[in-house]
């Protein structure tokens, strides 16, 4: 996180910068095959759709991701999970673990690659009710569950 930020945050791992990246490039590519298309078709001077475009994607590609990754962090307490993120529009999220209802380690083909996970807490309550925390190592997050099922389990006995 940046340096006015607590020091009591936990940075996601720095590999999530690599996989948010390559997710991003993946996904924004279809916007620069129409952009080059369009461009093929010569409805406007040339570079007038692929230029604009390339460059909106390189931004959202190469740029934000590690943005992203520098205003993301956590804490996990005894008795809650705080989830800190955002620049513009902060965002900090304490949940505690006897609202969690159940807790999912989810990871896709590009963070199985590279070993991450995210870790998502359902809670009671309908607002607000899914927190997510992307960019763990996979056995940081089966570990945070366990540990978060362990103080569920000690406060209902």
């Amino acid at each position: 996180m940046d340096h006015d930020s607590p020091p009591d945050i936990t940075p996601l791992n720095p590999t999530y910068v690599t996989t948010t990246r390559i997710a991003s490039a993946l996904g924004y590519l279809p916007f620069l095959i129409g952009a080059g298309a369009l461009e093929i078709a010569q409805l406007l001077p040339p570079g007038s759709f692929f230029v604009p475009v390339f460059l909106l994607y390189l931004f959202m590609a190469f740029v934000v991701p590690k943005r992203k990754y520098r205003h993301w962090g956590y804490d996990m307490g005894s008795d809650r999970l705080r989830i800190v993120r955002g620049y513009m529009f902060f965002r900090d999220t304490v949940v505690p673990f006897g609202r969690i209802q159940h807790i999912d380690v989810e990871q896709g083909p590009i963070d199985r690659r590279y070993d991450l996970a995210t870790l998502t807490v359902h809670t009671a309550g309908n607002h607000n009710s899914t927190v997510t925390l992307p960019g763990l190592l996979h056995a940081d997050a089966l570990a945070m569950r366990e540990a978060i099922r362990s103080a569920i389990r000690q406060d209902q006995i």
